[in-house]
């Protein structure tokens, strides 16, 4: 796109370079934007679905604009700072919590050469990047000056720390394997399992470890059955209770664009991204985008169907699960497939 701007618009290679990255970040911030806003309405039909309701049925056809009406309703509220609230934490928490679930997208690829930043850290920068919304947690919780949202920021903060230990391990198992931390590498290196499947899911080493982070990024994104930030019969409404209007709405779009970014990583880490799943040629006609975005739309189903069905964890439940399954587990498969690829890829030293 660079060498694009250079030719026909005549610009300097600079200019080219800074004008394509805007272009290049607009492309995926407004998509994900208007994503969110209809991830949204899906995950309110899915709920009703399972529990025999209609849903969203009346804001458009079918109650496809509900989530823009409760958008326009946010919007023109007045935004509330509680007196006793410091007042400048208080208005940049929740936009640290929007900036930094956008900011993880720059490393996504969408397609082969399809992505905005193809660092060869980009697992890493995804694990940094994820880890800094604690703060956007933390801060709310302490700024409004208010009991139960500190008590929902400290459950939060806990509870997020906590299982990004064992997705840490479960992502040294993917990057051991795909021998990189490049997204688009680790993408590449899971064609042709048995022949002809693609995805890590399909390795039976690596298949706990897709169980495992598919459980985790429930917990790590605050989902239902993990969702104890928000546990309505012990915290009120957690750690957003103050907060109205816009600040409220950036919480509610940062949430579920963390949300479709876990679905994602699901897809890319352990199911073969924008790979098709059967390695067959007539499946690679179809644009890689395209796989991405089924296989998405899928763990996200997965999100809502489990948040409509399986009841709220206790906290401490929730600590077990994280500190005595999934790290022990997590800890023991890194040994495992280490080991299994000494003996099978490298050979044993002599």
């Amino acid at each position: 796109m660079t060498a694009f701007f250079q030719d026909y618009l005549g610009l300097p290679y600079e200019g080219a370079w800074l004008l394509s990255t805007i272009v290049g970040i607009l492309v995926i911030a407004l998509p994900l934007m208007l994503a969110v806003a209809m991830i949204i309405y899906a995950d309110r039909k899915i709920w009703a679905a399972m529990a025999l309701r209609r849903g969203p049925n009346v804001v458009g056809p079918f109650g496809l604009l509900q989530s823009f009406a409760d958008g326009l309703k946010v919007f023109l509220q007045e935004t509330i700072i509680p007196s006793a609230a410091n007042k400048g934490l208080f208005l940049i928490a929740p936009i640290i919590t929007f900036t930094v679930a956008l900011m993880a997208w720059a490393v996504v690829p969408f397609g082969a050469g399809v992505v905005l930043s193809d660092i060869n850290v980009g697992l890493l920068y995804i694990l940094a990047i994820s880890s800094l919304g604690v703060y956007g947690v933390v801060i709310a919780g302490w700024a409004s000056n208010s009991k139960y949202p500190f008590f929902s920021a400290m459950r939060a903060s806990a509870q997020m720390i906590s299982y990004e230990v064992s997705i840490g391990f479960i992502l040294i198992c993917v990057v051991l394997w795909a021998g990189s931390f490049n997204l688009s590498t680790i993408v590449e290196s899971q064609k042709g399992y048995y022949g002809f499947l693609n995805g890590n899911g399909f390795n039976p080493l690596l298949f706990p470890m897709a169980v495992m982070f598919l459980i985790s990024s429930m917990a790590e994104t605050a989902r239902a059955p993990f969702d104890l930030t928000e546990a309505e019969s012990e915290l009120v409404a957690g750690y957003q209770t103050e907060y109205s209007s816009m600040a409220f709405a950036l919480y509610w779009l940062g949430e579920y664009a963390n949300v479709i970014l876990m679905c994602a990583l699901n897809a890319i880490l352990f199911w073969g991204g924008y790979l098709p799943p059967v390695d067959w040629a007539p499946l690679y006609l179809v644009p890689g985008i395209l796989w991405l975005f089924a296989k998405i739309l899928f763990f996200f189903f997965v999100f809502s169907w489990v948040k409509a069905t399986v009841p709220r964890y206790r906290y401490d439940q929730l600590m077990r699960l994280g500190w005595k399954v999934f790290l022990p587990v997590s800890l023991f498969f890194v040994f495992l497939v280490s080991g299994f690829l000494m003996l099978t890829r490298y050979g044993v030293a002599s």
